[in-house]
């Protein structure tokens, strides 16, 4: 079975909106502006034709992407974000073992498509993503890098 995409309900929604969007006026826009370029004469010269024609196929592996998270989606409800330990969906703030006090990181667990403003986004099945799954603030989790083990303790849950 493919994995599963662990996203919140708003994410949900605007990935159905925009999937819809795609599927319909997207398809219809590239269409018009490869026949419009087509018009221009030779096709092997014809950059304005190679530019939609590659918009075109841009588009098509994003319904695809789209289709695929949607059809592996799992909701994550608010009230698992917003517990005590970390979950998918949370924002989690961290400082790596011997880094001063005030230096810290933010990073959103979860999917890309979750993504917002300017954190950082960490897969849950990522090494770093994975140790922090089920910490606590306060807590200091180990996770496998390519140049060794590297310690982060959990400062706060969002």
């Amino acid at each position: 079975m493919p994995a599963e995409e662990h996203i919140t309900q708003a994410t949900y929604d605007r990935l159905s909106a925009e999937l819809e969007d795609l599927r319909t006026r997207g398809r219809i826009e590239v269409a018009d502006r490869i026949e419009r370029a087509r018009e221009h004469g030779d096709l092997r010269e014809n950059a304005e034709y190679h530019a939609a024609k590659d918009d075109k196929a841009n588009m098509e592996q994003r319904i695809v992407r789209l289709a695929t998270i949607l059809e592996r989606a799992v909701i994550i409800s608010d009230d698992a974000v917003s517990g005590d330990t970390v979950v998918t969906g949370n924002t989690v703030t961290i400082r790596y073992e011997g880094d001063p006090e005030d230096q810290v990181e933010q990073y959103l667990v979860g999917s890309i498509e979750e993504r917002h403003g300017d954190v950082s986004v960490v897969s849950p099945s990522s090494p770093l993503g994975a140790a922090l799954l089920g910490a606590a603030v306060g807590d200091t989790v180990a996770f496998a890098a390519p140049r060794g083990e590297l310690r982060v303790e959990v400062v706060a849950i969002d």
